[in-house]
């Protein structure tokens, strides 16, 4: 009797808190994701000394305005990093809540965390460089000039690469559409904005995808936070 009074609490708890009910915290770190993605992708249009038409492809005059523009590089670093990082997790979440919702066998749920699985990819490796030049450029002369003008077009495009998202946006929009896994809306956002974000990756305007993909895993990020009452 001792031992059932004993074990009476701990069940009914475990049945007020069931372990298995899955949270919310994949879907806040979608938001985090999305607005460091914003926030990454912006401060890389900063570091324009590449495309600047006064420096005319000179090498030199790229490094010696790269030197000045080390607290953008930080900003980008930083940002595009806490969106790498938080990416996966999401990418996992968000498999796990459309494949509890779509069919059996349904590819839907694989192919929405492995669009996102390509844009951490792309983010990592658009910060690649980032500690040799960051802090490289605070002697300018110890920086070979033509690769310091390489890696100014590097932080301008690799991080755009958001065409992952793409594929992302058609998968939520099919699963929510024609399998009833997510609200209609984010269905519908799903399609628009994966749609034009996959055609601006696919295109020679790839890098536009970068203006269209955060904005994507934020508002898909936000509906999973606030709106999915699954």
């Amino acid at each position: 009797m001792h031992s059932t009074l004993h074990d009476a609490p701990a069940t009914t708890a475990g049945a007020d808190h069931p372990r298995t009910t899955p949270g919310r915290g994949w879907a806040r770190l979608g938001v985090l994701a999305g607005l460091a993605g914003i926030v990454g992708v912006q401060a890389s249009s900063m570091v324009d000394a590449v495309y600047r038409p006064e420096n005319g492809g000179d090498a030199a005059a790229i490094t010696e305005t790269l030197s000045t523009q080390v607290p953008q590089l930080l900003v980008f670093h930083l940002a595009t990093m806490v969106a790498v990082v938080s990416l996966p997790v999401f990418a996992a979440g968000l498999r796990r809540r459309l494949a509890a919702q779509t069919r059996p066998g349904s590819l839907v749920a694989d192919v929405a965390a492995a669009g996102l699985m390509l844009v951490a990819v792309a983010g990592l490796m658009g910060t690649a460089l980032n500690t040799e030049f960051i802090f490289g450029l605070s002697d300018t002369e110890r920086v070979v000039p033509e690769v310091a003008a390489l890696y100014g077009h590097w932080v301008g495009t690799v991080n755009w690469l958001w065409v992952g998202a793409g594929l992302t946006g058609l998968a939520v929009g099919h699963a929510a559409l024609r399998q009833g896994a997510a609200a209609r809306w984010m269905g519908w956002t799903g399609y628009v904005l994966g749609g034009i974000t996959l055609l601006f990756g696919i295109s020679p305007l790839q890098y536009m995808a970068g203006f269209t993909g955060p904005l994507l895993l934020l508002v898909l990020a936000l509906g999973f936070t606030f709106g999915d009452r699954r």
